[in-house]
């Protein structure tokens, strides 16, 4: 017989039954995140629905993924095509919301503040990471624009991999990409943002702090 797996730390959930809260919430979440990867059930727990709104004032929300959590400055970063539609209503509107759903642990997370650009030594630093496809893709996407089929695609994956002597069918060793000019990073910095647990009985436990000069204010909330 297997021991039983062990429960989770307990102090990141203290805010849940005593008062009164914890003036600083992002260390809570990003010790979240971290259990939501350790517990493992949850496939990608760093993906948040990121919402946008246009010059005219229409929404649009999609699936990124947060590629850090600042506790310290209160923010969330994640990289993108900056000539997409949700890089071109960042610069519309440079403001947004994200929202994390632990769904296994029972937690979800809603952050929302003004949005800017990352430095590009920071952009370049976190494109030298990611897998060597994943850079060809970000050279050869034009996201979210008409594509006239797959072939087509994949036949500009093969012409821009050639031309950085890539192999893409048996990549190994490689000559380092550079970033795409129109690619890089965002940087959210709270200026709202609310955790909540689910408890039985949908008597959740929800609280919302806002930012006040350099700390925060907070406030339980009706579940």
């Amino acid at each position: 017989m297997t021991d039983p797996p062990s429960a989770p730390p307990a102090w990141p959930d203290r805010w849940l039954s005593e008062d009164p809260l914890p003036s600083e919430p992002f260390p809570i979440l990003a010790n979240w995140l971290t259990e939501a990867f350790e517990d493992g059930r949850q496939p990608s727990p760093h993906a948040v629905a990121l919402a946008t709104v246009d010059a005219a004032g229409d929404p649009a929300v999609r699936m990124v993924l947060v590629q850090a959590i600042e506790a310290d400055a209160g923010a969330l970063v994640f990289h993108s095509h900056r000539d997409s539609p949700k890089g071109r209503e960042l610069a519309a509107h440079p403001r947004a919301s994200a929202a994390f759903h632990f769904s296994a642990l029972g937690r979800q997370a809603r952050v929302s503040g003004p949005v800017g650009h990352v430095a590009d030594v920071e952009s370049d630093a976190y494109f030298a990471t990611r897998p060597v496809d994943s850079q060809i893709g970000a050279w050869v996407s034009r996201q979210s624009e008409p594509l006239e089929s797959r072939a087509a695609l994949v036949a500009a994956m093969e012409r821009r991999a050639a031309a950085f002597g890539v192999d893409l069918a048996a990549p190994g060793p490689s000559p380092a990409i550079p970033r795409p000019r129109g690619w890089g990073g965002f940087r959210l910095r709270a200026d709202r943002i609310e955790l909540w647990h689910s408890r039985p009985g949908r008597v959740h436990d929800r609280a919302v702090w806002q930012r006040t000069g350099s700390g925060w204010t907070s406030q339980r909330l009706q579940p």
